[in-house]
């Protein structure tokens, strides 16, 4: 099963730079988008690739957030949010249930210039994640999630850790929190397969990074343990342009 996950910045804007041949083209089982800042509605004129169904679950704020599944492959059913009405406006969740795993797409809370919402993130936010993929794990299936997790895990993850410490998502709380979420029985399946550094799937528009490689892996596919004999490949693919994050993938066998 072929699974890829893409920050598309804007689903609107990035149609306009030509999202749907990629989409079309990856053949992908299931796509998974984080910040689609649109509603149903707005992309109602839309023919996604034939054979597809769109699940959504967009933010109350217009223009925010939110996140969308894409799926050839038809769940057995699928849910939105944590079920916790203080973090489920932003529509930052949805999950589908297959026959073997649970896939939850999430495009995790930025802790903002100025760490204006760190403890948002780190004292609220993460511990509810976590709970609820564990919840999850206990209905009998392993869990699969992807997304934006606005965080880059270690000092390989982005290009100039020093200058960065105490900016959002390469600080102390974040990424400690992410090494209690693997401690819990998960693995960041691209490190399975890729040890090195300089992968990154998120460059600054400034300063011509992306062109130069300045960027952070803040985007991953994240997998129950008890997955990883089923791990076959995971990829990061910046040569997909029309955001400025690029598409990262899993596939299961």
């Amino acid at each position: 099963m072929k699974l890829v996950s893409w920050n598309v910045n804007g689903i609107r804007a990035a149609l306009k730079k030509g999202a749907m041949d990629w989409f079309s083209a990856c053949e992908a089982d299931v796509i998974c988008l984080q910040e689609t800042k649109a509603h149903p509605g707005d992309v109602q004129h839309v023919a996604w690739p034939r054979g597809y169904e769109v699940f959504w679950n967009s933010a109350e704020k217009k223009g925010y957030s939110g996140t969308a599944v894409i799926t050839r492959s038809k769940p057995i059913g699928v849910t939105n949010g944590l079920g916790a009405t203080d973090h489920d406006r932003e529509g930052r969740v949805i999950t589908a249930e297959f026959k073997d795993f649970f896939l939850v797409n999430v495009y995790q809370p930025n802790s903002q210039r100025g760490l204006t919402r760190l403890d948002y993130r780190t004292k609220e936010w993460d511990s509810a994640f976590l709970a609820f993929l564990k919840q999850l794990e206990k209905k009998g299936k392993p869990v699969v999630f992807c997304g934006d997790l606005n965080v880059a895990h270690t000092e390989i993850d982005l290009t100039n850790p020093k200058t960065n410490r105490r900016n959002a998502g390469f600080t102390d709380e974040e990424r400690a929190n992410f090494s209690v979420l693997l401690a819990n029985g998960f693995v960041d399946t691209f490190r399975e397969f890729e040890k090195g550094g300089g992968h990154y799937s998120w460059w600054s528009q400034m300063m011509n990074c992306r062109a130069r490689n300045i960027g952070w892996r803040v985007d991953y596919f994240v997998a129950s343990a008890a997955l990883q004999p089923a791990l076959k490949r995971a990829w990061i693919s910046p040569e997909v342009m029309g955001s400025d994050h690029c598409p990262v993938g899993l596939e299961l066998g």
